[in-house]
């Protein structure tokens, strides 16, 4: 059998904007509004649909594996937009990255409050 993941929906309360902010920090392009969802095409066939809300927003974690040399991209979009920014996804370690299994991470927040991690190494497959 084979299972991949081909969407998820992200609840903001600005589609458009959020859908634009994870676009812009990791190079990706923003796709044409679909009924009500605002998609963002990541590299592997997944998208992340934004749909809009008037509720509560349940924040929720979205991890993205990237090259090393994106990582320092990414790193520095992250930096210059003035971004907080955690080795850890408590928020303990502020304003660094994190070298799990050999390889560095770090997460921060998008204007709804969903943790985003970058990270350039699975966990687990490292020493």
């Amino acid at each position: 059998m084979t299972v991949q993941l081909n969407h998820t929906i992200v609840a903001a309360h600005d589609k458009k904007t959020s859908a634009r902010f994870l676009a812009d920090i990791l190079g990706l392009e923003v796709s044409p509004q679909y009924g009500p969802f605002v998609p963002v095409a990541i590299p592997n066939s997944v998208t992340l649909d934004y749909m809009d809300t008037d509720g509560t927003i349940t924040p929720q974690h979205y991890a993205f594996l990237v090259s090393e040399d994106d990582f320092d991209t990414i790193f520095t979009r992250i930096r210059e937009t003035g971004l907080m920014y955690w080795a850890d996804p408590f928020h303990h370690r502020p304003q660094e990255i994190n070298r799990n299994d050999g390889g560095r991470g770090t997460y921060f927040e998008d204007p709804n409050g969903h943790s985003l991690e970058i990270l350039t190494r699975p966990y687990g497959s490292g020493s």
